[in-house]
């Protein structure tokens, strides 16, 4: 995971460098800043010609100065490289999901995806700017440091580099042994935490209707509090590896105190020097004080990236070719032929030799009871599910060697449950086509049977419709679904159960007006409702994925069949049919003489 994290970072690899380079001038300014101030104390002690002491002087100006000019370099290129970085993987991740969407997105809890796009994208930061760049410039700011302090005097040397080495390679591989569980599950309930809030909050009317909101949130205040456990004990690993850092930091400024006093006396050590060589660990240290810290952000890094990879790494339902043939020009002929297709391949087939054909201007309805395989055939038409055999056509070409994004500029959709973003209603139309003049977008809400309402409306077009449209009604909801379709002007558009969740009379409305807007546009509309399909050209009655029946709304109720027994079973069927024979009896009866006559 982490080798592949690193190979993202390519791109920035330069910028990284140079993070690097600031950052160890910027700490090795720190050290120098130290010995430099060390020495020009001790010497100064002996007053000799201040002269003697300008180089010094200078250099800790210099140092001074350089270390917040150094750092603040640092800084903004590392940030600049990881946030590059960062960008991409997000892109990434988001371009995936796209192709996902959505017949591979319900392996996620929409919560948990939530906190992969957010949480763990942003985790990944931390391998660049809380691990890489400072254990490298660890390693070159360490090692120069202890390249002094043994020119100065071996045996400090020996003894800096061993304290080095605990504080940084030790503490931190002890921290990242203690941190390996403990920030897995961290990554775990912070996920698990974040899913059932978006969970509790999606679902409170149902929660509260049902009584169940305070089972939910005790649950939830249970993750919560397992995953302040877990952060606890992150904290107290966190903690000793710092400990462990500082008593190494210590113990080498005693020892370094240790091997140069008796080196003053031997005269091995000048007794300038011995401040230099006692204080320069105090500074080395600085280098490595971060490092079991970043072994902790480390595993953190690894965990999260696992969870992000997985969404990179999860098939695709569809696959578009690698070498997309050229989309055909209208008129459009959209032709399927023998359709065989299945969720799963150990799942049964839900299509099973279904044809169809659809001429331009030609408008038809697949009916069926709940199950048939309607909506698999709409997937299959807008290549959001693979065909498992058979052929869909566009104009004579496979759409399996077509690419996704041309096939749904030609075909389009007006789904059930048709989402409605938290903006004005003219924005939500204005999605299908952003560049639609205002005379466009008021056309086509007024097909979808929606302007007047609009115009009474004290705000107009610019009326906010809520969260999902829970402003609106549900009528309301889909005509705005559908004038965003009819705005987006596809040549073939395919309505997937429009007039779901609404009352009947609602319901048969909206067909209606569905009907009659698209009048003149390949239209497939699927629905389980029959009332108004007399005006479609070809009715395809599907049952349990196979073709039971097909033709117009006159032949099919004139023999027996499924669709005859769904007409039959239809809300309000036998009342309109019994309303007709009485309108049609009293058509024809002999008119009663008036007392006029």
């Amino acid at each position: 995971m982490i080798l592949r994290l690193i190979r993202f970072a390519r791109p920035a690899r330069w910028r990284l460098a140079l993070a690097v380079v600031f950052g160890a001038l910027a700490l090795g300014s720190g050290v120098g800043l130290m010995a430099t101030s060390a020495w020009l104390i001790s010497r100064a002690a002996q007053h000799p010609p201040v002269l003697m002491l300008m180089v010094a002087i200078v250099a800790v100006r210099a140092f001074g100065l350089g270390r917040g000019v150094f750092r603040y370099v640092e800084r903004l290129t590392g940030h600049d490289a990881t946030f590059r970085i960062l960008a991409d993987l997000r892109a990434r991740v988001y371009e995936r999901l796209e192709r996902l969407a959505p017949g591979g997105l319900p392996a996620f809890r929409s919560g948990d995806l939530l906190n992969r796009l957010v949480a763990d994208v942003d985790a990944v930061q931390d391998l660049f700017l809380r691990v890489l760049l400072p254990c490298t410039v660890a390693a070159v700011v360490g090692g120069a440091s202890v390249g002094v302090a043994w020119a100065l005097l071996p045996s400090a040397g020996v003894v800096l580099l061993l304290a080095l080495l605990v504080a940084g390679v030790v503490a931190p591989w002890l921290s990242a042994v203690m941190a390996r569980r403990t920030e897995r599950r961290t990554t775990e309930l912070r996920a698990e935490l974040t899913a059932h809030v978006v969970d509790t909050l999606q679902g409170a009317p149902e929660l509260i209707a049902y009584g169940a909101a305070p089972a939910h949130l005790a649950e939830a205040t249970r993750i919560d509090r397992d995953f302040t456990r877990a952060s606890a004990r992150s904290a107290t690993t966190a903690g000793i590896g710092a400990a462990i850092s500082a008593l190494a930091g210590g113990l080498a400024v005693w020892g370094s105190l240790a091997v140069g006093v008796p080196a003053v006396r031997a005269g091995t050590l000048d007794g300038v020097l011995l401040a230099v060589v006692v204080l320069l660990p105090l500074a080395a240290f600085e280098v490595v004080a971060g490092l079991p810290l970043a072994a902790q952000y480390l595993e953190r890094v690894r965990h999260s990236a696992a969870r992000v990879f997985a969404v990179l790494d999860t098939p695709e339902p569809v696959s578009d070719p690698i070498d997309p043939a050229a989309p055909p020009s209208a008129p459009y002929t959209l032709k399927v032929e023998h359709l065989r297709a299945r969720w799963t391949t150990d799942a049964p087939y839900a299509l099973d030799d279904v044809s169809l054909d659809l001429t331009p201007g030609r408008r038809c309805a697949i009916v069926g009871p709940s199950g048939s395989g309607k909506t698999t055939l709409t997937a299959v038409l807008l290549r959001f599910l693979e065909s498992s055999g058979g052929a869909v056509t566009l104009n004579g070409i496979d759409l399996r060697a077509l690419s996704g994004d041309d096939v749904r500029r030609v075909i389009g959709l007006c789904a059930q449950d048709a989402h409605l973003f938290d903006s004005t209603i003219g924005e939500n139309v204005r999605l299908a086509r952003p560049s639609a003049t205002d005379e466009e977008l008021r056309d086509a809400l007024r097909r979808a049977r929606l302007l007047d309402w609009i115009d009474s409306l004290p705000q107009g077009l610019d009326t906010r419709v809520g969260e999902h449209g829970a402003q609106v009604s549900g009528g309301q909801r889909q005509r705005i679904a559908l004038a965003r379709a009819l705005l987006a002007d596809f040549p073939i558009l395919l309505l997937d159960e429009p007039a779901e969740h609404l009352d009947l009379p609602t319901a048969d409305a909206l067909t209606a007006d569905l009907l009659t807007a698209t009048e003149g546009r390949t239209t497939l509309l699927v629905t389980h409702r029959l009332t108004g399909l007399d005006a479609v050209d070809e009715i395809i009655v599907l049952d349990e994925g196979h073709v039971a029946d097909r033709g117009t709304h006159a032949d099919l109720i004139a023999r027996p069949g499924l669709y005859q027994s769904l007409w039959h079973c239809e809300p309000y069927a036998l009342v309109r049919m019994t309303m007709k024979k009485s309108r049609r009896k009293s058509s024809t009866r002999p008119r009663q003489p008036s007392s006029t006559d």
